[in-house]
């Protein structure tokens, strides 16, 4: 009988060897193929995070520029500054998407901040940075429409039965998408002209 136990563990050792000499072409294929398609994530990844930083390096001009002509707007350009010094914190790619999401939420609102100050609105740092801003954030849209492309298809490939085994043992989860819907679709802001419009208040410091 014992004899017996031992035979049907002997098959089904060599079963299952035979199994995993059979799959391991696929398993290799699934997880080089996974590779390749991370790298390509993280090659979008680094292009869109060097567009965000070329927006996080004009930020500080922007507000000090801004807070110059109106220091009364505190809440929206502290509200700038605070997100951009959060941004700045080394952290997880969705997390830096949300707060970036937030980000241009804020400078947005900030940028409208120029309509009620017409000596704002003609100060030529505000102007330059304004459309150095609306320039990047052309760049931001392009830039993370490639990324989610390149995060979509990792994560579509990602979902096969076998791949997905293979892709938690090489320690390869899913990829965050920036989505479309995120407030940095939002259209970009005109870059603010040399005429003011005569319905703004008056500037409060120059």
């Amino acid at each position: 009988m014992a004899a017996g136990k031992k035979g049907c563990l002997i098959v089904l050792v060599i079963i299952v060897a035979a199994g995993l000499l059979l799959l391991y072409p696929s398993f290799q294929g699934a997880r080089s193929q996974l590779l390749v398609l991370d790298e390509g994530v993280k090659t979008a990844w680094a292009e869109l995070e060097k567009q965000l930083q070329s927006r996080m390096d004009l930020i500080p001009n922007y507000v000090e520029t801004i807070k110059s002509y109106a220091p009364q707007e505190q809440e929206t350009y502290g509200a700038v500054s605070g997100l951009h010094v959060r941004a700045a914190v080394t952290m997880t790619r969705p997390r830096k998407i949300e707060i970036n999401s937030e980000l241009t939420i804020a400078l947005d609102r900030l940028g409208a901040v120029a309509e009620r100050y017409p000596d704002l609105k003609k100060d030529q740092t505000f102007m330059t940075l304004q459309a150095k801003l609306a320039e990047i954030k052309n760049r931001i849209a392009e830039a993370r429409v490639r990324y989610n492309e390149a995060a979509t298809a990792f994560n579509t490939y990602r979902q096969g039965p076998l791949v997905v085994i293979v892709a938690i043992l090489s320690g390869l989860s899913e990829a965050p998408l920036y989505d479309a819907k995120l407030p940095d679709a939002s259209p970009v802001l005109p870059v603010p002209t040399a005429e003011p419009k005569p319905s703004g208040p008056a500037s409060g410091t120059q």
